[in-house]
């Protein structure tokens, strides 16, 4: 998950694409009774500016299987999500950092899995919940 800056500028491959399949770890699981299913698909494109920082637009795809936060049966849901990032050679608070050298994705992966989870998961978009009748 590691875009080696350096040696894109050296070939001056300024502009590109990268992907890769991602397993994150569990505790980036905030549904209740669920679970990321299989990998994470991970794609994206970068530019690398004059002043060494690189744009990202990532997008990340996953399935979250579990069971319905509303009645407790099966569901899953497919989630797509995409941000745009910068990452900088000087720390700040509001983008991401990396050394001018090497540039690791996953922060910003994991970051990008937290944000895309739906509050709960649902078996089907009217569910009412447990029939008690």
């Amino acid at each position: 998950m590691e875009l080696e800056i350096k040696k894109l500028n050296a070939l001056r491959k300024y502009l590109g694409e990268f992907s890769f399949d991602y397993i994150p770890p569990e505790n980036l699981n905030l549904v209740p009774l669920c679970k990321i299913s299989g990998a994470v698909k991970v794609f994206g494109e970068y530019e690398i500016f004059d002043d060494d920082s690189v744009e990202i637009k990532l997008t990340i795809g996953y399935c979250l299987k579990g069971q319905c936060s509303y009645c407790l049966i099966d569901a899953e849901q497919k989630i797509e999500f995409t941000s745009e990032i910068l990452y900088l050679t000087e720390k700040d608070d509001d983008n991401y950092y990396y050394d001018g050298n090497k540039l690791d994705l996953k922060s910003a992966v994991d970051d990008a899995i937290l944000i895309s989870q739906p509050n709960v998961l649902l078996c089907k978009e009217d569910c009412k919940g447990i029939d008690v009748t």
